[in-house]
């Protein structure tokens, strides 16, 4: 009988093994774990399990060089290629280059930025064109119409349904408008624009205008380091308003060092704790 119980034990302890060497990572663990503030001991890139948290309806796991999408689609973090240049990141970025730059919220960051330092600007494009759309009319499909700044503005624009963006750009209206005084109200009583099927001028990569995910506040008291004709960089727009969209899941293009100050878009996965 004894007997019996040892090899019984032994066979089960077998069963219950890690059948594999490699740690998975799902959007099941983001629940239980990093949003409740644990500790995880794992291989998972931290990039990829903020990947994770942020984009939910999409996303269902990650392994340590792998991100697995719902859909059985699989992206590889790391496509092996070092040494880079920030011009080759930006032309020809994989995940990992994507969430090398930590964006710092609020008025505490290093101004004005530091050489190529612009934290969002290196975007892997086959990730928002699965998510969003990869064409104009995929993505003119997920667009809602959202009243911004209704007191201010009285302006309609138009902004992806997809991840919940809309919504944070409502919510980004209604608290300008509740919070901050009349001294404010030139920076966004007039809009350049939201969704716009284009290319980044001089580039073959996309805006993420095209996406419908971004907003160009008032131009009139913007700094663009292109227009400007050079890289010393300016700021006329306050920190209470980029503080807002930041609050929101939105970064500022006016913490790049190719600065954009007018410019806004919503990448949570960049602004979450």
């Amino acid at each position: 009988m004894n007997l019996f119980i040892y090899i019984f034990t032994i066979i089960s302890l077998y069963a219950c093994g890690d059948s594999g060497n490699r740690t998975n990572f799902s959007n099941n663990d983001v629940n239980k774990k990093v949003i409740a503030g644990d500790t995880i001991k794992t291989n998972i890139p931290a990039g990829l399990q903020k990947l994770l948290k942020a984009y939910p309806d999409f996303l269902e796991k990650a392994d340590e060089n792998n991100l697995y999408w719902k859909d059985g689609t699989v992206m590889v973090w790391d496509d092996g290629i070092k040494d880079k240049s920030h011009d080759e990141m930006l032309d020809n970025p994989d995940l990992e280059d994507m969430m090398s730059q930590q964006y710092v919220k609020g008025a505490n960051w290093d101004e004005p930025p530091a050489e190529n330092f612009e934290p969002g600007r290196i975007r892997y494009e086959p990730f928002f064109t699965k998510m969003y759309g990869s064409s104009s009319g995929e993505v003119q499909r997920n667009l809602v119409n959202v009243s911004w700044l209704p007191s201010i503005c009285g302006c309609t624009i138009q902004f992806n349904n997809v991840n919940g963006a809309a919504d944070k750009m409502r919510e980004v209206s209604d608290e300008i408008e509740a919070t901050l005084g009349a001294q404010f109200h030139k920076y966004v009583s007039k809009t350049a624009g939201t969704f716009n099927w284009r290319k980044i001028a001089g580039t073959d990569r996309l805006s993420t205008h095209a996406f419908g995910t971004s907003i160009d506040i008032n131009t009139k008291y913007s700094n663009y380091w292109q227009w400007d004709g050079n890289m010393v960089w300016k700021n006329q727009i306050p920190m209470e308003i980029v503080e807002i969209f930041e609050k929101h899941g939105f970064i500022w293009g006016g913490k790049w060092y190719h600065y954009d100050t007018m410019h806004f878009e919503y990448r949570p996965e960049l602004t979450m704790e």
